[in-house]
């Protein structure tokens, strides 16, 4: 009945048992249930993955079991999170989709689509680009804090566009919080009417002028790569909503980090548990926080000794038993 949620047949097994004879060990769940040894042990590890069990501090040959009020929340919690985990997967499968088909789309008669090679490409088209925006402008910027340099020569634009009524909305990393020059730029586009917010991780770098055009970076890790041009409406109404999806969960610059659960987790500590669930290395996490390795392992580490994990993946899985991922 269980199996909804995660709980294989065997396991539900034990654990039943377990609610019933509390006191009983391994060898007599082995006797009762009639199974052998290696089953019972290998229903128990699930079960402790799952945190429905745990080794008792008194005892270590004994077991404790959870409650099943709580252990019905712990796993629903943990279908809960799962379903987070995939709608974050659809997001990026679809800023990757759509990445996809713009590489292989050749150019239209009408320029729906092209592609802008090297970084002085970029910044040229960019250039052109500003003088002909009448609404809005929208900016994805992954890759952490930004050069001072890169900040200072973009101000006068950004001044201008905003001076002309156009209204702009930024989402940063939540790493460029611990950079100074960056939040004194945040500071100063706000200050002007810009708004900024920030999430703890991006799919890409994208902006998006007036609902019309929308150019993306060709190579998510790398921005010198270029980028492709995308004027097709349909493909532009998908970035726009991925970008308002991206928006609604990203949290103002002035808006401290909040706890999650009463587990004193910062939003950016949740994406790294969200990435360990998923097998990623520390350089990985690393790139999408846009911070360096080294921050990413001191992160990592300090993830598992609050989980009480013996491993990066298996913070992640404990991370999502517990239902403290979120998206």
């Amino acid at each position: 009945m269980l199996d909804v949620l995660g709980i294989d047949a065997t396991s539900e097994v034990v654990y039943r048992e377990m609610l019933a004879h509390p006191q009983e060990g391994v060898a007599e769940l082995v006797r009762r249930l009639e199974l052998t040894e290696r089953e019972v042990r290998t229903a128990l590890d699930t079960l402790g993955e799952l945190a429905l069990v745990w080794h008792s501090p008194e005892d270590p040959q004994s077991f404790h079991v959870v409650d099943p009020h709580l252990a019905a929340e712990i796993l629903l919690a943990r279908e809960r999170a799962e379903l987070a985990a995939q709608q974050q997967r659809v997001q990026e499968a679809q800023a990757a989709a759509v990445q996809l088909k713009s590489e292989f789309t050749q150019e239209g008669p009408k320029d729906e689509v092209h592609r802008l090679t090297g970084v002085d490409s970029v910044r040229d088209y960019l250039t052109a680009l500003h003088d002909k925006v009448q609404d809005e402008l929208l900016t994805l910027a992954p890759g952490g804090a930004q050069t001072e340099d890169n900040l200072r020569s973009s101000r006068p634009i950004a001044d201008a566009l905003l001076a002309r009524g156009v209204r702009m909305r930024t989402v940063y990393l939540d790493s460029v919080r611990n950079d100074p020059p960056t939040v004194a730029h945040a500071d100063w586009l706000a200050e002007r009417g810009g708004r900024i917010r920030t999430v703890p991780a991006l799919p890409n770098r994208l902006i998006i002028c007036d609902k019309k055009i929308a150019i993306v970076a060709v190579d998510p890790d790398d921005t010198s790569a270029g980028a492709v041009v995308l004027q097709t409406a349909g493909v532009v109404a998908s970035l726009y909503a991925l970008f308002e999806n991206v928006w609604q969960t990203a949290r103002p610059m002035t808006e401290a980090a909040r706890p999650s659960d009463g587990q004193d987790l910062s939003p950016q500590q949740l994406e790294v548990l969200r990435l360990l669930s998923l097998g990623h290395t520390d350089d990985y996490v690393a790139a999408r926080l846009g911070v360096s390795g080294r921050t990413a392992r001191r992160i990592a580490t300090k993830l598992m000794d609050h989980l009480g994990a013996r491993s990066r993946f298996q913070a992640g899985l404990h991370a999502a038993a517990r239902g403290l991922i979120r998206p």
